[in-house]
C-alpha cells in the first residue's frame, strides 16, 4: 500500500530574510534563500573568485608537486575511474586537464561485474595485461580511499598511486604517495561535499599553480581550466552530493558554459540525443536527462564508452557514442520496468511477510539495475528497500535505498553485529548502500534487516513528507520569476522551490491517457498546469502543491504549474 503523503512548510526565518533584503536581495528570493540555510549574500555568489582555494585541501599541494615532477620527467600516467557518472566525468576532467597541462596520460575503468569496485588487485592485473607499457603512476578518481590492497598490489609492481576521492575513509588508509580527499581525517577543507569530479578539478588547479611557480608558462599561454566546468557540473549534480555554496559555484559556471554553447562535444551530443535544448539547461536536466545516459554504460556494459564520449573533440564521433549511450539507457529502462513489475508481484503477494522494509530477489535480475529498482520501490512504498541479483559462487549482491528516518549503512552494520555470519561485505551511507550475502541466507537476512530498521529508527511506520515554501505571492507569479527559478542551481541539500495554493479548476483533460492537463485560476489569474502520471480528475476547488516553471513554446515563454500533489478536502 502506498503511504499517505504529509505536506509541511519549511521553517521561515524573518530576521535572516530581512538581513538578506538589506544586502540587496528581493524579498521573494530572500525567503527562499533563508529557508535553505543561506545567511549572507556572499553565499549566493556564483563567480569563480568566490570558489574555495585549492590550497585548503590537505595534500593537494604535495600531489601537485608529484604530478608536476611526473610531467617534467615524461612519466606515463594512468587514470583509474569509477563506473558511474561522477567517475566518468572525473576521468574526462582528469584526461583533458592533464593533457592541457602537458602530461602523457591514458585511462581505464574497471568492469563492475568482473573486478568489483575501486582499485582492486584484480584491476592491477588487468592494467598489466592491457598495457604494452607499464604505467609509472596510477591516479584514482572517485575511488581509491578504500583500496588498501589494490595500492599495495600496484606498489609491488613498481607503480606509484595518487588517490583523489571524496568517499569516507575506513580505519586503514592505502599507502599512496598522496591522498587528496576532503573527507579524510585532519583535512580542513570547508566543503566536505565535493564530488569525485570536484576533487580532481581542484587537483588540476593546484597542479597548474605549481607549474606556474616553476615558470612553465613564461613562454606559453596558461591553460584555461574553466573550460572543464561543464563536465564538473554534470558529475557534481549526477552524484547527488549536497549543493553547498561552493558546489553551486561549480554547477552554475558549468551550466553557464552549456547555455552559451561553449560545452564539449560529448555534452552537446548528449543534450541532442536527449532532445533537450542546452540554451535553457538547468541542474534537473543534468541529473535526470544527461547523467542517466552516462550511468547506463556503467550499469549495463562498458563505462569507457561514456568516457570516450566526454573526451572526444569530434562531434560526429561524440554523437555516435551518445547514441549508443541513449540505446543502453532505453534498454536499462526496459530491464528496470520488467524487474520492478516482478518485484511488485512479489511484494503484493500473500507470501510477502516484511512489515517495515522491503527485500526482494530474483535469480534473473541484472546486477547493474537493482539500485534503480530499489529506488523506485522505496519511492512507491516509502520503506527502506534492498533489491538483490545473482553474484558469483552462490552469492547475491544487493543495492539499497532508504528513507530519511533510517540510516541504511547503520542498519546493515547492526545486522552484521547481531548476525556475524550473514553479510559477507557491505558499504555505503545513510541513503544508499550495497552488500553481498549468500543466496541461501536471503530469507533469514530479510527478517533480520526488517527488525534492524525498527531498532535503528525507533519507528514502525514511515511517511513521505513534501516540504513546501508556502504560498507563491501572486505578484511574483510571472514568467520572469519562473525563468529566474529555472536558472538557479537546485538539488541535493538545496531543494528546488515548491509552493502550495488553493485554485479553482476551470478545465481538465487527459493526455496520452495518463497525464492530467489543467487550466486553474487563483486570484483572477489563470495558469496552465500538468500532473504527470496522474489520470484521476480533481475537484472544482483544490489545494495544489506545485513547482512554478517556464514553458517555452514557439519562441515565447509562458508559466506552468508542475503539480506534485493535491490536498483534497
Amino acid at each position: 500500500m502506498t503511504p499517505s503523503i504529509q505536506v509541511t512548510n519549511r521553517p521561515v526565518h524573518p530576521e535572516i530574510e530581512q538581513q538578506l533584503v538589506s544586502q540587496g536581495i528581493n524579498p521573494f528570493m530572500a525567503r527562499l534563500w533563508a529557508s535553505r540555510g543561506v545567511t549572507d549574500i556572499t553565499q549566493t555568489e556564483v563567480s569563480w573568485k568566490h570558489l574555495l582555494a585549492p590550497s585548503l585541501l590537505t595534500q593537494v599541494e604535495k600531489g601537485a608537486r608529484i604530478l608536476a615532477d611526473a610531467i617534467e620527467q615524461g612519466k606515463q600516467l594512468l587514470i583509474v575511474a569509477d563506473y558511474d557518472c561522477d567517475g566518468a566525468t572525473a576521468c574526462a576532467v582528469g584526461m583533458r586537464g592533464l593533457r592541457m597541462l602537458g602530461a602523457k596520460v591514458d585511462f581505464m575503468v574497471p568492469n563492475r561485474f568482473e573486478t568489483g569496485y575501486g582499485l582492486s588487485p584484480a584491476v592491477i592485473d588487468v592494467v598489466l595485461a592491457r598495457n604494452a607499457v607499464k604505467p609509472d603512476m596510477i591516479i584514482t578518481v572517485d575511488n581509491g580511499i578504500a583500496s588498501v590492497d589494490g595500492v599495495a598490489a600496484a606498489k609491488k609492481q613498481g607503480i606509484e598511486v595518487l588517490v583523489t576521492d571524496h568517499h569516507l575513509p575506513g580505519d586503514q588508509l592505502p599507502d599512496a604517495i598522496a591522498i587528496i580527499n576532503p573527507n579524510q581525517k585532519d583535512c580542513n577543507f570547508p566543503s566536505k561535499n565535493l564530488a569525485g569530479v570536484g576533487v580532481i578539478f581542484y587537483t588540476l588547479m593546484a597542479l597548474r599553480a605549481e607549474l606556474r611557480a616553476r615558470g612553465h608558462y613564461q613562454q606559453h599561454p596558461e591553460p584555461r581550466l574553466d573550460k572543464l566546468a561543464d563536465l564538473v557540473a554534470l558529475g557534481t549534480v549526477a552524484d547527488v552530493v549536497k549543493l553547498d555554496s561552493n558546489n553551486r559555484i561549480l554547477v552554475t559556471q558549468g551550466l553557464a558554459r552549456i547555455r552559451s554553447g561553449q560545452m564539449h562535444s560529448g555534452i552537446q551530443a548528449l543534450f541532442d540525443v536527449a532532445g533537450t535544448d542546452p540554451r535553457q539547461a538547468n541542474s534537473m536536466d543534468l541529473g535526470f536527462k544527461i547523467g542517466p545516459r552516462i550511468n547506463a554504460a556503467g550499469r549495463l556494459a562498458d563505462m569507457s564508452i561514456g568516457i570516450r564520449c566526454l573526451i572526444s573533440d569530434d562531434y560526429d564521433e561524440a554523437l555516435s557514442l551518445a547514441q549508443q549511450l541513449d540505446e543502453w539507457n532505453h534498454t536499462r529502462r526496459s530491464i528496470e520496468q520488467e524487474m520492478s513489475n516482478q518485484a511488485l508481484i512479489e511484494i503484493e503477494s500473500e507470501n510477502f511477510s516484511l512489515k517495515h522494509s522491503i527485500c526482494v530477489f530474483h535469480p534473473e535480475w541484472h546486477q547493474g539495475v537493482v539500485g534503480i529498482v530499489a529506488s523506485r520501490l522505496k519511492e512507491k512504498f516509502w520503506k527502506p528497500t534492498l533489491a538483490f541479483a545473482p553474484g558469483d559462487d552462490g552469492e547475491i549482491r544487493g543495492s539499497g535505498r532508504s528513507v530519511p528516518d533510517v540510516h541504511l549503512r547503520d542498519a546493515l552494520d547492526l545486522v552484521s553485529k547481531q548476525h556475524p555470519d550473514l553479510i559477507h561485505k557491505f558499504g555505503g551511507h545513510a541513503m544508499a548502500a550495497g552488500l553481498t550475502i549468500s543466496a541461501k541466507d536471503f530469507e533469514r537476512f530479510s527478517k533480520a534487516f526488517d527488525q534492524a530498521v525498527v531498532d535503528i529508527s525507533g519507528k514502525t511506520v514511515f511517511a513521505p513528507v513534501i516540504e513546501t515554501d508556502g504560498s507563491l505571492n501572486i505578484e511574483y507569479a510571472t514568467a520572469e520569476t519562473a525563468i529566474t527559478l529555472s536558472q538557479y542551481v537546485w538539488g541535493a541539500g538545496f531543494p528546488s522551490p515548491i509552493f502550495r495554493d488553493i485554485f479553482q479548476v476551470r478545465s481538465q483533460r487527459l493526455l496520452k491517457e495518463k497525464h492530467l492537463k489543467l487550466q486553474v485560476m487563483r486570484e483572477g489569474m489563470v495558469f496552465d498546469a500538468i500532473w504527470f502520471n496522474h489520470p484521476e480528475e480533481l475537484p472544482d476547488t483544490v489545494e495544489l502543491v506545485y513547482e512554478f516553471v517556464p514553458n517555452y513554446w514557439n519562441g515565447n515563454v509562458y508559466t506552468q504549474l508542475m503539480i506534485k500533489h493535491a490536498i483534497v478536502a
